[in-house]
């Protein structure tokens, strides 16, 4: 049994601040551009305000594409188009700068860090500050065995953490999550049948690289099997993502709620971030307030999952190949929204029209009083002086 509490986070996830949202609201109505004419910008620069609790909003300057890497088991079935424990060579080409997250990440200045959770690989073949937190050499094959023991899961969620606690105290002001996997999207398929009560046909999709017929068959009853096994466990999610995730993904998913918990946003990539994402919000319900959906990969159970936490994908542009490239593309967005909530100029004169009666009231100053009426003195209001009159004989002439 975990000693690990992961009710705590309920109490700690607080929402982001409503009250700075309504004034971000109120700030974009008095802006020159007509409110609503920029789409869904306004409603990311009011969220994003929202989320830094400022207004105007601050510019989005230090985001990071962090990516948590793993080995799947399930992978040796053949449900995946790259040969099963070859991660560590996708690690090693977007270090070196080659992959399309890399170049991305570099053209919009964005720094890249990679954590290895379980790859299936020496880890004297990276660098030490990419194994430093791997908590085994790949996990296990989720049809038949569960993918971490329970204490290898909590040592995974609590290194999500720490990484995410690393990059708040450092001044990451966004990040971008996503993974580096081999067999990745199998367990999260997984994950999401499990939470949304789905059959294996209806989330299994084909991959960053796209898998034959065969294959996906193949996949579909792998994913079928470890639905099997995950059912029994549902209410335990530490024990869900022993049983069915990965080290990989237990981090994500302790990085998730962690960087809602220390108030830092994140945009998800694709189906493994939505995933632990899900995971994440069964055990508190208000983290996904924190989180963007950057992309649609094309993953049926990415979007069983985003429909699930009410989140809309920001793009939708059929890039499939993972590794934040998708989310990626989705930053500049973030950024845009967030320059124009703060930089548009205010139209004179639209504080009068868009304050109410009470701020008017406000502004003009208070009231006079009313004189009070003396003896030589009418009353100050109309039809006063009829209610004042007491009726009785006329007064004697002298």
């Amino acid at each position: 049994m975990s000693s690990l509490n992961l009710d705590d986070f309920t109490d700690l996830i607080e929402r982001p601040d409503g009250g700075v949202r309504r004034d971000a609201e109120a700030r974009r109505e008095r802006q020159s551009v007509p409110p609503g004419s920029l789409g869904r910008l306004d409603d990311l620069g009011e969220w994003l305000a929202a989320a830094q609790s400022a207004v105007p909003v601050r510019p989005v300057e230090r985001p990071r594409l962090v990516l948590f890497a793993g080995d799947h088991g399930v992978a040796g079935l053949g449900v995946s188009a790259r040969p099963a424990g070859t991660a560590d060579q996708l690690v090693r080409t977007l270090l070196e700068g080659g992959s399309p997250a890399a170049i991305l990440a570099r053209r919009l200045g964005v720094p890249v860090r990679v954590v290895d959770m379980a790859l299936d690989c020496e880890p004297e073949s990276l660098p030490a500050d990419v194994v430093r937190h791997r908590v085994r050499r790949g996990s296990g094959r989720i049809d038949v065995e569960d993918a971490l023991s329970t204490e290898e899961a909590e040592a995974a969620f609590l290194a999500g953490v720490a990484v995410a606690d690393e990059e708040a105290d450092s001044g990451t002001d966004l990040v971008v999550l996503a993974d580096v996997s081999v067999g990745g999207t199998t367990a999260a398929a997984v994950l999401i049948a499990a939470l949304c009560g789905t059959d294996a046909s209806v989330v299994t999709g084909r991959g960053g690289r796209p898998i034959d017929d065969l294959a996906w068959m193949r996949k579909c009853a792998a994913v079928r099997d470890a639905l099997r096994r995950a059912r029994p466990v549902l209410g335990d999610q530490l024990q869900l993502l022993a049983t069915v995730g990965g080290a990989d993904l237990a981090a994500m998913t302790g990085f998730l709620l962690q960087c809602a918990v220390r108030k830092t946003p994140v945009i998800l990539d694709g189906v493994v971030s939505a995933a632990c994402a899900l995971v994440g919000q069964r055990i508190a319900f208000r983290a996904p307030d924190w989180w963007l959906a950057g992309q649609n990969s094309g993953e049926p159970a990415q979007a069983k999952a985003l429909d699930r936490m009410a989140l809309e994908p920001l793009l939708d542009h059929g890039v499939t190949v993972g590794e934040g490239a998708g989310a990626l593309l989705a930053l500049p967005l973030v950024q845009a929204a967030a320059a124009l909530a703060a930089e548009l100029p205010e139209t004179p004169g639209k504080d009068a029209e868009a304050a109410g009666p009470e701020q008017e009231a406000e502004a003009a100053g208070p009231e006079p009083e009313p004189a009070t009426p003396g003896p030589e003195q009418k009353p100050a209001t109309p039809g006063l002086e009829q209610e004042l009159e007491t009726p009785g004989p006329a007064p004697e002439k002298e």
